[in-house]
């Protein structure tokens, strides 16, 4: 996923060093230096992740991008195979925006967007699964990229997980995963948590998706948590609602939980975006298509900050206050780009 734009530095300092000692972050001008593992740097690894520079596209690249943050990110998120996945081109270049946010006293470090939107996604796929006390759960991650939740969430322990994408993403991962746990040192502990994961490989833009997660063993009547992180607003305006829809269909059939983000409009229309579908009223939108009991949050909101939003002047708590409806701050004539965090449920009853 890209990153929203940041906002130039502004003047509070004693609230900009709070932040990153809440962050975690050093205060000193001195960044610490970032060391790869002996894993990394080994030829197998070096020659998968050349593959995925020469041959994957922007989007499928976006997996390692994500993998990156949570890795840089690891005082606050809990992956280890984050680096393994994400690979050293975007670990360093990740690693190199976050050093200078730091010496310039950014109101955000670059990737934190990414750490929120990550431990928001972890808390709430946790709290879905306890509030079907016990009962068999599904949870699907449809565009699942370098995702390793399967791996590091023990919530999942009785949960069978689906990972959705594109086949040679599906490969390359299974292939690195296979490395790190073949490790006699960094990686050896490296186990699934979920009762069971099982790989489908499809492209959610096609029409055929269901069908071959039906035939790799979804079953559409039991319940389930369907994952979207990162992944609605690289998708058309039709691809999107056609995935939304059938998601929503599943309302019919049992208790069913869909976690989401997405973008509105500001933050698709910036210079040399990807991104294509939006919503600035996703809380509107969901009920029409058959959810119930949806609830938004934007970055920064209570439970969508997690220790790292303290900054009353960064942009992200700035926007919130801010009517949902304009689309340009009147303060500096920037797009108010916001992401939406979103939970909805439904069920036959």
């Amino acid at each position: 996923m890209q990153s929203l734009p940041s906002p130039s530095c502004g003047r509070v300092c004693a609230i900009r060093q709070m932040t990153k000692q809440e962050h975690g972050f050093p205060v000193e001008s001195a960044w610490p230096e970032f060391k790869l593992s002996n894993m990394l740097l080994s030829d197998a690894v070096k020659k998968f992740h050349e593959s995925i520079d020469n041959e994957w596209d922007f989007l499928q690249r976006s997996a390692c991008q994500t993998a990156a943050g949570r890795a840089l990110w690891k005082h606050v998120i809990h992956d280890p195979v984050a680096d393994v996945l994400a690979g050293e081109k975007y670990l360093t270049s990740l690693h190199e925006k976050m050093k200078k946010d730091h010496l310039n006293n950014a109101r955000e470090i670059s990737g934190v967007i990414l750490a929120v939107r990550t431990l928001w996604f972890d808390s709430k796929i946790e709290a879905a699964l306890k509030s079907f006390n016990g009962e068999d759960t599904q949870v699907v991650l449809l565009g699942a990229g370098m995702d390793a939740r399967a791996y590091r969430l023990s919530c999942l322990n009785e949960s069978k997980v689906f990972e959705v994408d594109f086949p040679k993403l599906l490969q390359m991962k299974a292939a690195l995963l296979q490395l790190a746990m073949s490790s006699t040192n960094e990686y050896e502990k490296l186990a699934v948590m979920a009762k069971s994961l099982i790989r489908v490989a499809a492209d959610i833009r096609d029409d055929d998706w269901l069908e071959k997660l039906k035939r790799s063993g979804y079953l559409p009547e039991r319940n389930t948590v369907w994952v979207l992180e990162g992944i609605l607003y690289y998708l058309s305006h039709q691809q999107a609602m056609q995935v939304l829809n059938i998601i929503a269909a599943n309302c019919n059939l049992t208790h069913t939980v869909l976690l989401a983000d997405f973008m509105n409009k500001s933050s698709t229309t910036l210079s040399q975006s990807n991104f294509q579908f939006y919503s600035d009223w996703p809380d509107h939108l969901l009920p029409s298509l058959g959810f119930s009991d949806v609830k938004l949050s934007q970055i920064g909101d209570p439970d969508a900050n997690f220790g790292l939003m303290h900054d009353p002047f960064n942009l992200f708590n700035r926007l919130r206050k801010l009517p949902r409806s304009i689309q340009t701050n009147p303060d500096d004539n920037k797009p108010c780009c916001r992401l939406y965090l979103v939970s909805a449920s439904g069920s036959p009853e």
